[in-house]
């Protein structure tokens, strides 16, 4: 096959390892060959080991988006997190970071400007394949949320996490019951009664999500955020709220 035939066929692909080329070319030895002629002649990209893309002629860009490239980094990989959040249409910044999520190990890399950060999770729960992108996992909009509210650096901060949660049209609260439940914290089930009670009036969660939130807290006082000053006591859920949040949102 030559090096044109083999271009196109890769193109084909969002993403592929020196394993795809040896398919193609039937031999190891050429297979490694015409990888790296590719490589030299600025038809294919390295991402990072053993994981490459090729390159559009017309917009000089792997073919890859954001979105594949983090999930072809694992077997088990999805994006999540602020990652997901922008997936779904719900995040209003964009971040420089690209959640990706697995049950193995994947170290942190960047590819043209953009960090992928691995988050390791033991369990699946929530996780989807994305409609339209081939080769993309994601989690859905409740386990997004949770994730998020478990931890707010990675959604961009609690700020960006409450203006997520005022763009979501509708929540599962079976759903979401299930992923605090995976998680099993205090914490979580704190803060998640909290500030969904606060934000999300207009999805009318029921009284019994709350209640089911309340019954799992403990008697445990935490605080929301790191901001341990000027903060209100939130009697209900037994959490330290930062007085500016609760102003931000009485005037969002």
């Amino acid at each position: 096959m030559d090096m044109i035939s083999a271009y196109n066929t890769l193109a084909a692909l969002p993403t592929f390892s020196i394993v795809d080329v040896e398919h193609l070319i039937k031999n190891r030895d050429s297979a490694y060959t015409l990888l790296s002629r590719l490589l030299e002649k600025g038809l294919v990209r390295k991402i990072r080991t053993q994981l490459y893309s090729a390159v559009n002629q017309i917009t000089n860009k792997v073919s890859a988006s954001n979105y594949q490239i983090a999930c072809a980094a694992s077997d088990s990989a999805y994006i999540s997190h602020h990652t997901a959040f922008e997936y779904h249409g719900i995040a209003r910044l964009i971040l420089g970071d690209v959640y990706v999520s697995s049950d193995t190990r994947i170290r942190h890399f960047e590819f043209e400007g953009i960090r992928y950060r691995h988050v390791p999770f033991k369990f699946e729960d929530g996780v989807i394949t994305a409609n339209g992108i081939v080769g993309v996992r994601v989690t859905d909009l409740e386990r997004t949320l949770i994730d998020g509210i478990h931890s707010f650096v990675r959604v961009g901060g609690l700020e960006e996490l409450i203006r997520c949660i005022g763009n979501i049209p509708c929540l599962d609260e079976q759903k979401l019951m299930v992923y605090l439940n995976s998680y099993n914290l205090q914490m979580l089930y704190q803060k998640t009664g909290f500030l969904l009670e606060r934000c999300c009036h207009n999805l009318m969660l029921s009284n019994a999500f709350f209640d089911f939130c309340r019954d799992r807290i403990g008697k445990s006082k935490r605080y929301l955020s790191v901001t341990r000053s000027l903060c209100t006591y939130i009697g209900d859920w037994g959490l330290m709220v930062p007085e500016h949040l609760l102003n931000y949102e009485r005037n969002d």
